[in-house]
């Protein structure tokens, strides 16, 4: 038994028996926050064309390398993104205030998302009328993005001694007091919808995308471990774990526009620190090299592409649009816009005189460019 999540009528829908039986309807009104603190529009890299075909417009800062503003000044937008130098040290990213057209597009994307996911939801009803059961109580019934992602997650969490309608409550309740939250969720279903391939429509990927759930269910944890209700953060870390395959700890620091592609076996570490729009693929670990206490794992960049296999250990920097090639083991700094490969991972062009690319890795997904020049060995 499936029940509708209006705030004014509770419909029963019966469903097939694949589908959960336990959906919460119970919502409370939505809280908003007043005075939110407003910030610089951050700068994030773009490519010569996306997924969605629409040509970016991009300007050129001194080292040539390409940024579009992909935010503007709004009540509800993002932090700015975390840059780091090689001295484990944020720094802001090179910004300018000169509006694009592109980012109005962008913007009215973001803010559509949730009316999108609605009618991809309806047309894949009427094409599969198998799935009408699901999609009418994850989506159709729901009356926001909030409470659908809480109702998805709820239920994919629970087990026998968790209920669904519990989890629920304690996700709604952090989703509507944190609209920052929120924000990244959109940024993030766009990231999968440009970068992968594989991911047909939104509501594909917010239904069936493990990568994108797992990261969701992360940042509510880390909003309760930043709250001191660490109890409540680390058993959602476990159900993630067991569920997903994924292991964020709470305490990791995880930016905006994220892809985790594939997902499984994916570990980051507490004082790990991700930027914005990287693109991490499965089996990757973001780890420390011993039972050191303290700030002992890497810090990811903005833009940074991590292979699948990879383990990049330490307090070390992977610097902004930097590339780790598949199966590396990461040791050391990685200068930005480098690509490092092997184990122990060396620096395509020499330590001395790296090779620097002017594409940003983490949204061309290119994971091949580097093989000509990396090795004569030919198959």
């Amino acid at each position: 038994m499936l029940r509708s999540s209006s705030p004014h009528n509770h419909v029963v829908l019966y469903s097939s028996s694949f589908l959960p039986s336990l959906v919460s309807s119970r919502f409370s009104s939505s809280s908003s926050k007043d005075n939110l603190e407003t910030s610089s529009p951050p700068m994030t890299a773009c490519i010569d064309t996306c997924r969605t075909t629409k040509p970016q417009i991009s300007h050129d800062d001194e080292s040539g390398f390409r940024y579009m503003n992909y935010y503007r000044n709004r009540v509800s937008q993002p932090p700015p993104p975390p840059s780091f130098n090689n001295n484990n040290q944020i720094q802001s990213l090179h910004t300018t205030t000169r509006p694009l057209i592109e980012d109005l597009d962008r913007e009215s994307e973001i803010d559509d998302v949730w009316a999108k996911i609605r009618e991809e939801a309806k047309s894949d009803i009427e094409r599969e009328p198998i799935v009408s059961g699901y999609y009418q109580a994850s989506i159709v019934s729901q009356r926001s993005l909030e409470a659908a992602l809480a109702n998805t997650l709820s239920v994919k969490l629970s087990n026998l001694n968790l209920p669904s309608n519990t989890l629920f409550d304690l996700f709604i309740g952090v989703l509507e007091e944190n609209p920052k939250i929120v924000e990244s969720v959109k940024q993030d279903l766009l990231a999968v919808k440009e970068r992968d391939p594989a991911c047909i429509s939104y509501v594909h990927c917010f239904l069936h995308f493990k990568g994108f759930l797992a990261c969701q269910a992360h940042r509510i944890a880390h909003e309760l471990w930043t709250q001191d209700r660490k109890i409540l953060a680390l058993l959602i870390q476990n159900r993630v774990s067991e569920a997903f395959a994924v292991d964020f700890h709470p305490g990791a620091r995880i930016g905006t526009g994220i892809l985790l592609d594939h997902a499984t076996a994916i570990v980051i570490g507490e004082t790990a620190v991700v930027g914005n729009n990287v693109s991490i693929l499965h089996n990757v670990t973001l780890g420390g090299t011993g039972k050191q206490c303290g700030d002992r794992h890497p810090k990811i960049g903005d833009g940074v592409l991590i292979g699948a296999g990879t383990c990049i250990l330490g307090n070390i920097v992977i610097g902004e649009g930097a590339k780790i090639g598949a199966g590396s083991v990461v040791l050391k700094d990685v200068p930005p816009r480098t690509t490092a490969v092997g184990n122990p991972a060396r620096l395509l062009g020499g330590k001395d005189n790296p090779k620097k690319h002017d594409k940003i890795p983490g949204l061309t997904m290119d994971q091949t460019s580097h093989i000509s020049e990396w090795s004569d060995y030919v198959i």
